[in-house]
C-alpha cells in the first residue's frame, strides 16, 4: 500500500481522476499503478470533483454502462487496449 503520508502530485491526481472518469478502465489498473484501493478512489473523486460531477460518476460506475469492475466485466474483454492504439499512438491515424 501506498504510504499516505505523502500526498500525490498534481499530476498523479489528474491522472487517477482520469482513469476513474475512463468507463473501461477499472478499479484495479488504478490500484495496481497507484496502490489506491477502489474507497481512496472514490475519496479522491468525492474531494476533487464537484459534487453534482461526483454523483453523475458514482451513477454511473454503479450502473451497467461502466466496466469499473472486473468482475462486472464481459470475460470477452481481455485487454483494454484499443485495436488500433498502436496506430493512433503511432499518430498515422490523425494524419488521414
Amino acid at each position: 500500500m501506498r504510504d499516505h503520508t505523502h500526498p500525490f502530485t498534481e499530476r498523479e491526481l489528474d491522472r487517477i481522476i482520469e482513469m476513474a472518469w475512463e468507463d473501461r478502465t477499472p478499479f484495479e489498473a488504478i490500484a495496481f499503478q497507484f496502490e489506491l484501493p477502489e474507497k481512496e478512489v472514490i475519496k479522491v473523486m468525492r474531494t476533487h470533483l464537484k459534487e453534482s460531477s461526483f454523483k453523475r460518476w458514482r451513477k454511473r460506475v454503479n450502473s451497467g454502462v461502466s466496466q469499473k469492475h472486473l468482475k462486472k466485466r464481459n470475460p470477452d474483454i481481455s485487454r483494454f487496449k484499443c485495436t488500433r492504439q498502436r496506430a493512433i499512438s503511432g499518430n498515422k491515424i490523425s494524419k488521414r
